[in-house]
């Protein structure tokens, strides 16, 4: 049930007290926005399965601000795709880098910012193409409307 590729994972350390309060004080920017919010779909258990992790990491991820899973009204934790993908992230940077949660949570921090950037980026282009095109068409109304001017 792993994900491809996916080495062999060991439950994260557990970091001081201090380094806790300090991820805790930070506000990690979401790997989505608040209107692209993607509904979990898996069980902490089920989660835990397939990110090969102990559900207890799962919960201790969670309580220090790296990952949100959804709620149902029982309070279950719903994990979407993409806190699975996120948690896979996390995972290989604990594990295969050797990093702390302070790392992670910086490194996911700049993370999101080049996605936000990306999609600004993405944005400014789509405006550019789009001003272009009523140039041209503009240009193409003044040459009929010359053309008009020009024929009686």
């Amino acid at each position: 049930m792993a994900g491809p590729a996916a080495p062999p994972f060991a439950a994260a350390p557990i970091p001081g007290a201090r380094a806790v309060q300090a991820i805790q004080r930070m506000s990690p920017v979401p790997f989505q926005t608040s209107e692209a919010r993607i509904e979990g779909v898996y069980v902490i258990s089920v989660a835990a399965r397939i990110l090969e992790m102990h559900p207890q990491t799962l919960r201790k991820y969670e309580r220090v601000g790296l990952v949100r899973p959804s709620r149902t009204m029982g309070m279950l934790r719903l994990y979407s795709d993409q806190d699975i993908a996120r948690l896979r992230l996390i995972k290989h940077l604990v594990d295969d880098v050797g990093m702390n949660l302070a790392g992670v949570e910086f490194v996911l921090q700049v993370f999101n910012r080049m996605l936000q950037a990306r999609s600004l980026l993405e944005t400014m282009q789509e405006e550019q193409a789009f001003a272009q095109d009523l140039r041209h068409v503009m240009q193409r109304l003044l040459e009929i409307l010359d053309m008009e001017q020009q024929s009686p």
